[in-house]
């Protein structure tokens, strides 16, 4: 396992519609920050633009290169992540639920994409989100094929009420690629709900020994990219300053844990 970075580290920096910096952080910045960082990976996400000569800079960095993608509409990806040096392409279906394609219409596209993903050698990794874990390991052994796995993040499951270790109890031996994303839940003042904020990670609710042990223990073969949720400070250019901070503080404590 590998630590590093992608471009959800770095969403208020890289700028999206209501929050958009004077000079938002482009690919190679954040490959600049990637080695300012002493990470080995570097995840370019679809909130990203990036050419091929950012990924060759990437490369040349002696950065190991992730793409990120929305859909199963893969075709164009796939080839990009290969002319790219990729060796992983992390995919979610959709941005937000409930979920609108058919989980065997799902399937059928999967497998009608398993033959270009052995041809180019990518591995594909769904990300957990709204589709419920279980249903998803079903999906996974149902396929049964080495090229398709998941991507585990620790907080997105929660919009459909299902909480880390759940998911990392039914993923682990999927998992492909592991997004760090701490968090703390609390109650509202009136007690009547709850807010989810993020935190640096090691200073949430997350148990990250736990999780890094339970994947090891679970065979998978995955890198662990720092994602964050940044709450918005009075002005963006605070933001984006907490932003920093706080991917410099969840670095240094995930080497603690992870020694390449």
């Amino acid at each position: 396992m590998k630590l590093g970075i992608g471009s959800y580290t770095y969403m208020w920096a890289i700028g999206f519609a209501g929050a958009e910096p004077d000079k938002p952080l482009n690919a190679r910045g954040l490959v600049t920050k990637a080695r300012e960082l002493g990470v080995g990976v570097v995840q370019f996400g679809p909130n990203l633009r990036f050419s091929s000569d950012d990924c060759e800079f990437a490369r040349e960095q002696g950065l190991e290169l992730e793409i990120g993608a929305v859909s199963l509409d893969l075709g164009e990806k796939i080839a990009q992540a290969r002319a790219a040096g990729a060796s992983l392409l992390r995919t979610v279906l959709q941005e937000e639920g409930p979920l609108e394609i058919p989980l065997e219409q799902i399937e059928k596209k999967l497998r009608s994409l398993l033959p270009v993903l052995e041809e180019h050698q990518i591995r594909l990794a769904l990300e957990n989100s709204i589709i419920p874990a279980r249903q998803m390991r079903a999906l996974l052994e149902s396929i049964g094929h080495p090229a398709l796995g998941v991507t585990l993040d620790t907080a997105n499951s929660l919009a459909i009420s299902e909480g880390w270790r759940h998911v990392l109890a039914e993923l682990a031996p999927f998992t492909f690629c592991l997004h760090v994303k701490d968090y703390h839940v609390r109650r509202e003042w009136h007690r009547m709900g709850f807010r989810v904020e993020g935190r640096p990670a090691g200073q949430g609710q997350l148990d990250i020994p736990h999780l890094l042990h339970a994947l090891h223990r679970a065979g998978a073969r995955c890198n662990a990219i720092l994602e964050l949720w940044t709450p918005q400070q009075a002005t963006l250019a605070e933001t984006v300053a907490l932003e920093d901070q706080w991917a410099r503080q969840s670095i240094l404590y995930l080497r603690t844990l992870i020694k390449e």
